[in-house]
């Protein structure tokens, strides 16, 4: 009888071990923002080779392993960024993602800290092997990311500028490393930017209350609801602008084409929605605009594979 009953306490102590063994390694994920940086990788790769890249073959980009080198650094850079980000959020994600909190609870604080030094030595030592100049590129993309997440992130206007700058920051080192320059790319990156910038205002204005409680002075908490409403909509109207550019004059075609197009209706359905504004009409609007981007990146991938044959 008593050893029927250690047993059972055996495999429950080691049922609930592998739970919380299981819960640290989520609670690792989410606080690294791991999904970001594997949705952000997909994009280098894809922008990379089918719009930065123009002359290379399919094998030669494979066998580039400078270019890999320089992915896989900013994937750790991201990484590490997310991390930090979470260990000066913590307070405010307490609230505002209640159930993320609670599975990184699992980990102590020391760890995640641990984790965001092991990742950026990694990084930065990677991007030494490569040449100094990308080792340079990193060390001022990784100061600027920890420097957002201690001080630029409470101050008005610059925390989303920033934010959005540190997203494109990689996309624009791949540029410059393949001299891509062209008034198509300026253009879609202007696009970019501004409904990063939309969905990172979007999203400060369902956290409206949190941030002013924790002291990040955010444009909804700043201004009042209708002239945050009246910037988004101006910024969702110069898009409409940049995507109308893009299909006049550029002689952009395929998938893009058709991307873009399709873009002057979701920004129209997202102004919409942001003149019937309530929090059920924002939070459609900010996750129609992350899908939005998603798009982006699956139509420049069929544009890119249709060009290529």
């Amino acid at each position: 009888m008593g050893s029927e009953k250690e047993s059972f306490q055996h495999k429950n102590y080691i049922q609930k071990s592998l739970f919380y063994r299981f819960s640290q390694f989520v609670g690792f994920l989410l606080g690294a923002r791991f999904f970001v940086a594997a949705l952000l990788t997909f994009a280098l790769y894809v922008s990379t080779f089918f719009l930065f890249n123009q002359e290379e073959s399919f094998r030669k980009f494979v066998f580039d392993f400078k270019v890999h080198g320089i992915i896989f650094c900013t994937v750790l850079s991201i990484l590490a960024g997310g991390i930090i980000n979470q260990f000066y959020d913590f307070e405010k994600d307490h609230i505002v993602k209640p159930f993320r909190t609670r599975i990184q609870s699992f980990i102590k604080q020391k760890y995640f800290l641990y984790a965001y030094l092991a990742l950026t030595v990694i990084s930065l030592g990677v991007a030494s092997f490569i040449s100094y100049r990308v080792l340079i590129f990193f060390i001022v993309y990784q100061f600027f990311m920890w420097f957002y997440s201690h001080k630029l992130s409470r101050i008005l206007i610059l925390n989303n500028l920033t934010f959005v700058s540190l997203t494109l920051y990689p996309f624009f080192g791949m540029m410059v490393y393949y001299q891509t320059f062209s008034k198509k790319i300026f253009l879609m990156a202007i696009f970019l930017f501004l409904i990063l910038l939309c969905i990172d205002i979007v999203k400060d204005t369902l956290t409206k209350s949190v941030d002013k409680t924790f002291g990040y002075t955010t444009i909804p908490n700043y201004f009042k609801s209708k002239n945050t409403k009246i910037i988004l909509i101006s910024l969702l109207t110069v898009t409409i602008a940049v995507s109308m550019k893009l299909i006049v004059k550029t002689g952009i075609s395929g998938f893009m084409a058709y991307y873009f197009i399709g873009g002057l209706f979701v920004m129209i359905i997202c102004i919409y929605l942001l003149l019937n504004s309530s929090r059920r009409t924002k939070f459609f609007t900010l996750n129609i605009l992350r899908f939005w981007v998603f798009i982006g990146i699956l139509a420049m991938l069929l544009n890119g594979i249709e060009g290529k044959l």
